[in-house]
């Protein structure tokens, strides 16, 4: 059986095509020209040219496919042009389902992301039933993946068999750009993190995120959200497990995230004029207000998705951005 995956170039796509290369699946990738395909290079796989935003490229990549894993994304805290974010994730995930719709694709994962998942405003951990709106997304990203999550369910309910997957924050070998949580790591280990905004995330490694896409495929209910998340950690604690792992010293002192915010909206003004990205990502400071902590249960139970420690994902992550040179 051939499967189509998008967005292997990326961090969870490239961890998702070597999980169906390893389980004995025939793998073809959609590429754009100019992907960076160092994340599958050497795979037994087979690329092809296309892009989200031309339709015809991906009923061409989708021919003599039996089930789809949509990953692809532009997933950034900041662009130059946010529209990139709507085209991308928004469009482009609706020609892609569409697509897959009328070449007769049987089965569809979709990967979301756990930014399109409701906290409750009293606090708590969220789940995949937890009540969310547009205006409670803080940045054009989690606007955009929630927008394309939307279109996702409308198709599912028109009788699209496809699968929700919504990862927390994935970390581990293999994130090339990297990732927002992978720059952080990257710049805890160059020292670069004097001081921290106190907040909450789950991590999970990205190799049991990838085993969560073949779960999902396997025994996820149509139109279902799962939760790929694993442990709920404060950042100090994130900070810690990185501090014995690389013998840098962790970050003591703490500041207000109100007295953060006027230095982000300043690192905006000077990437709009400059084109680079800022150094203080406004979203990530907005976004530091959510304790994003969930509750997992639901993949567990349903799928049987692996708990690998966040301490084990952490030393995969540390290693490979030795190894790779981003630090040293």
């Amino acid at each position: 059986m051939k499967v189509l995956v998008t967005g292997a170039s990326g961090f969870v796509g490239g961890a998702v095509a070597r999980a169906l290369v390893q389980a004995g699946t025939e793998v073809r990738l959609l590429v754009r020209a100019d992907s960076d395909r160092q994340n599958f290079d050497g795979l037994p796989v087979e690329p092809v040219t296309g892009d989200l935003r031309d339709q015809a490229s991906l009923r061409r990549a989708l021919s003599g496919c039996r089930q789809l894993y949509h990953i692809a994304a532009h997933y950034a805290l900041w662009a130059k042009d946010p529209s990139i974010f709507y085209d991308v994730n928004v469009t482009g995930t609706k020609n892609m389902l569409e697509a897959a719709r009328s070449v007769g694709i049987e089965r569809t994962v979709y990967c979301s992301t756990i930014g399109a998942i409701g906290l409750p405003p009293e606090g708590g951990v969220g789940t995949e039933t937890t009540p969310v709106s547009l205006d409670q997304m803080a940045g054009h990203y989690k606007r955009s993946k929630f927008l394309a999550e939307q279109e996702v369910l409308k198709l599912a309910k028109d009788g699209l068999p496809v699968v929700i997957v919504n990862p927390s924050a994935p970390v581990g070998a293999g994130d090339v750009k990297p990732t927002p949580t992978g720059q952080v790591i990257v710049d805890f280990m160059k020292g670069r993190m004097p001081a921290y905004i106190e907040t909450g995330m789950n991590l999970i490694d990205v190799d049991d995120v990838a085993a969560g896409h073949l779960l999902a495929m396997e025994k996820g209910r149509q139109g279902e959200r799962y939760i790929l998340g694993n442990k709920n950690l404060m950042l100090r604690e994130v900070f810690e497990i990185l501090s014995r792992l690389t013998g840098v010293k962790a970050p003591t002192l703490r500041l207000p995230r109100l007295a953060v915010l006027p230095l982000a909206y300043g690192n905006q003004w000077i990437a709009a004029l400059t084109g680079r990205t800022p150094r203080i990502p406004l979203e990530g400071v907005k976004m530091a207000k959510y304790k994003m902590h969930y509750d997992c249960s639901k993949a567990l139970r349903e799928l049987g998705l692996p708990q690998t420690p966040p301490e084990v994902a952490l030393e995969k992550a540390v290693r490979w951005f030795r190894t790779h040179g981003y630090a040293s």
